[in-house]
């Protein structure tokens, strides 16, 4: 009632043994570019907080920018905003916008800073209204004794308090007439503990949790669950801006579609980088391009709109800066023809003042696209089918028949195979891949394989393979002394075959040479690669390629698929991808692997319709 009062005033299923938790937990949905965030809204100091930063993220880093918004707006602008990193300028002196109840999509090149943009928000590095509180998803929910439950309550609770905190704080130094109070008052009706058990049910159930998982200790989790927890924490709190780097990284599809329909209707601010089209149109009211000059350009509408959007812009500004440079050559032509003749000399200084005018109003700029990758796997030799099947397969970690995941399974790949497996998390989708590549056996049954068959896998744990002290160039050459297996044998490469391998996969010019320590995520990513191209594969097993890829990567790893002679079985969050590799939809669930009847929209309708959306 007291609150109330001064509001008047102030309007005027996965398997529970550990083994399926960390293999379709962990390996669909850990392996993310973001890195979580936990307690950004925790805390017993009453202004509004951050979350921190990942540590020695920042420390190189140097920003700068000035407030034009009101201090008590909900709005945040910012002039002048600049970043760099190791002297790397990766903004530079553009505007920096967020509008309150907007959903933005922050979309650029591997590499170009858009994560280091968050962290740097996150950290406050530069000014922003101390009223409005930050949650950045960059780490896991700490390992402890609470169940997933009770973890995601605890926060609520302590942002409850924090808010109240807050409350007073402004009465006492501001007054009832401060605007900060009414967001304070919206977050605190909708806090209501009797409802805190229920709701957060509700996010983790969203988000794949079964409800004995809800009711595990974090520390029993694996690291994907944990992010997911931290996720889950992030939604209930609402913060007035909401950070997220490649949140369905972590999840399922079935999770993915959840996600997307519950971030359409974020009430506050968001900010997200993802590389999924679909996810990205489901969510976003307003694209932020970050461009490879460094500027930040803003659209409205989803990512379909921005396409079409910024295709039409760059048509009509190629046209008008090729008129502008056809207008200030035929000037200078003129000039020229002027030569030293004493009765042309005033024509040509009155054109050359028409030049000097262009430039000082500022020429328009030429297009400069976005680099186009082209990756390619080699071709390989032709091997009779089957030249990967399964026999009376039955699984379980556990070993026992009771815990089976799989039971009598068969089927065969072959070199003409396309398949996508898709179904919950604890279906077995990163056990199936393990399966067929050995590295488990079965309890029953047998996996035949051709004793020539190359298998190239990728998952979230493949960059471990790489030796980050070396460049690109110098671990491939150290790999293979003796040459690369190629259709036509043994093949030795001089320093120049090896770059050109490299750059088949989008790592050009100085970065084959520069430690990897320095590089990217997504850079490394494409370094895998072409690791697994000059393995000469007859077959690609591929659990969340895309985790760390930017969409024109995605796209030219797609188009690489297309044209590869050999076999597919793709483990994917990204609908797009499935829906432009695929040939056959292979559901895993209730212990069988079975065909979907449709392409991969018809299945994320089935999900939608599942889940009542």
């Amino acid at each position: 009632a007291e609150r109330e009062a001064k509001k008047k005033a102030t309007k005027g299923d996965a398997s529970e043994a550990g083994g399926e938790d960390d293999a379709d937990a962990d390996d669909a949905a850990e392996g993310g570019a973001a890195k979580g965030a936990n307690g950004a809204a925790k805390g017993s100091e009453p202004s509004a907080p951050s979350a921190p930063a990942a540590p020695g993220a920042l420390d190189t880093c140097v920003c700068s920018g000035v407030l034009t918004s009101r201090k008590d707006s909900r709005d945040v602008k910012l002039e002048n905003f600049s970043i760099s990193v190791h002297g790397k300028q990766l903004f530079d002196d553009c505007t920096f916008e967020l509008n309150y109840g907007r959903r933005y999509g922050l979309i650029g090149l591997n590499g170009s800073g858009k994560s280091t943009l968050l962290s740097v928000l996150a950290a406050r590095m530069v000014e922003i209204p101390e009223h409005l509180d930050i949650w950045h998803l960059h780490e896991e929910a700490k390992p402890s004794d609470r169940t997933a439950l009770e973890s995601v309550i605890d926060v609520v609770r302590d942002e409850q308090t924090r808010l109240e905190k807050l409350e007073e704080t402004i009465l006492e130094t501001q007054g009832g007439d401060s605007p900060a109070l009414e967001e304070i008052y919206e977050k605190l009706e909708k806090l209501d503990p009797a409802t805190f058990e229920k709701r957060a049910g509700e996010l983790l159930n969203g988000l794949g949790f079964t409800q004995t998982q809800m009711h595990k200790m974090t520390k029993d989790m694996s690291g994907g669950w944990r992010m997911r927890v931290a996720l889950a924490q992030a939604l209930f709190v609402s913060p007035s801006i909401l950070l997220l780097d490649e949140p369905t990284n972590h999840l399922d599809l079935g999770a993915c579609v959840w996600l997307e329909n519950y971030l359409s209707t974020y009430p506050r601010c968001l900010l997200v980088i993802s590389h999924s089209q679909d996810f990205l149109n489901g969510v976003c009211t307003n694209m932020m391009h970050l461009t490879v000059q460094g500027k930040l350009q803003y659209y409205g509408g989803n990512y379909e709109a921005f396409v079409r959007t910024r295709e039409e812009l760059e048509i009509n500004q190629m046209k008008r800066y090729e008129k502008e440079q056809a207008d200030i050559k035929h000037i200078k032509e003129f000039i020229a023809s002027c030569g030293t003749y004493a009765n042309m000399r005033k024509q040509a200084e009155s054109k050359q003042k028409i030049i000097d005018k262009m430039v000082e109003a500022g020429l328009v700029e030429k297009v400069v696209p976005d680099p186009v990758y082209r990756f390619r796997f080699p071709e390989c030799d032709s091997l009779p089918p089957p030249v990967l099947g399964f026999k009376d397969v039955s699984f379980s970690y556990s070993g026992k028949k009771e815990d089976y995941l799989y039971q009598n399974l068969n089927f065969g790949i072959d070199l003409d195979s396309r398949i996508a497996l898709v179904g919950p998390n604890g279906a077995g989708k990163s056990t199936l891949l393990k399966l067929m590549l050995g590295w488990i056996t079965p309890v029953e049954g047998e996996v035949q394989k051709n004793g020539h068959l190359r298998i190239g896998q990728y998952n979230q744990h493949s960059e471990d393979q790489l030796d980050l002290q070396k460049s690109p160039y110098e671990f491939l050459r150290d790999l293979y002394p003796n040459g690369i297996v190629t259709a036509n044998g043994l093949e030795r490469l001089d320093v120049e075959q090896w770059r050109q391998k490299l750059g088949q996969f989008g790592v050009t010019g100085e970065r084959q040479l520069e430690p990897m320590f320095k590089m990217s995520h997504g850079l490394l990513t494409r370094v895998v690669f072409c690791l697994i191209s000059l393995r000469n594969p007859h077959i690609l097993l591929l659990d969340e390629p895309t985790n760390h890829l930017d969409m024109s990567c995605i796209d030219s790893l797609a188009d690489a698929i297309n044209c590869f002679p050999g076999g597919l079985v793709l483990v994917s969050h990204d609908f797009r991808l499935i829906g432009q590799v695929a040939k056959e939809i292979w559901v895993c669930d209730n212990k069988n692997v079975g065909p979907w009847k449709g392409d991969i929209q018809s299945y994320k309708k089935h999900l939608r319709k599942q889940m009542g959306l």
